[in-house]
């Protein structure tokens, strides 16, 4: 997984200063959230993968399923992707894509895990702590996750806040061995 998004890394950091030369950060997201979309479809995999399909032929159905959906650049981009190889980075790159949207408009993107969900008090005033703790504006997405027993794990970035009470004992257990 890591060496994927390794591998992403520099196609994201290539289309977002593209898109940031063009001011269409918003269009380049769009595009690559579509084609990340596309290629997480299991079919669309198998053809990707398939060795008996050309590259020339797995870019015109790409095109076809696109249709409408890409500028120029963005099929550029695509045929890139194609030629390499790396269309399994879609994903990776569409993700990386936004942190480093997000980081240019002064927020961060912060996957929080709770075992319980939070009210909309809660969930603002933790936002609020959160965006003094990390000093960014925030966007959360609130994931349930009852293997925490209670608390909150955070990740944010490479950060990595663990409160939560399955991770509190976990520590104790590395203690105490």
């Amino acid at each position: 997984m890591s060496e994927l998004a390794t591998l992403a890394r520099p196609y994201a950091a290539a289309a977002f200063k593209r898109a940031k030369e063009t001011q269409a950060t918003d269009k380049w997201s769009h595009s690559l959230a579509f084609m990340a979309a596309a290629i997480s479809d299991e079919k669309i995999l198998a053809l990707v993968g398939n060795p008996k399909v050309s590259k020339d032929r797995l870019y015109d159905f790409l095109l076809d399923l696109c249709q409408g959906q890409l500028d120029l650049e963005s099929t550029n981009f695509l045929r890139l992707l194609v030629q390499n190889n790396r269309l399994v980075l879609l994903p990776h790159i569409a993700r990386l894509f936004e942190a480093h949207k997000s980081e240019d408009e002064g927020c961060i993107n912060v996957e929080v895990f709770t075992a319980f969900a939070f009210s909309e008090d809660a969930e603002k005033t933790f936002a609020e702590k959160l965006e003094k703790t990390l000093s960014k504006k925030v966007r959360m997405n609130v994931t349930v996750d009852k293997t925490l027993i209670g608390g909150v794990l955070v990740r944010a970035g490479d950060r990595v806040i663990d409160r939560s009470v399955r991770g509190q004992l976990q520590h104790m257990q590395k203690a105490l061995h």
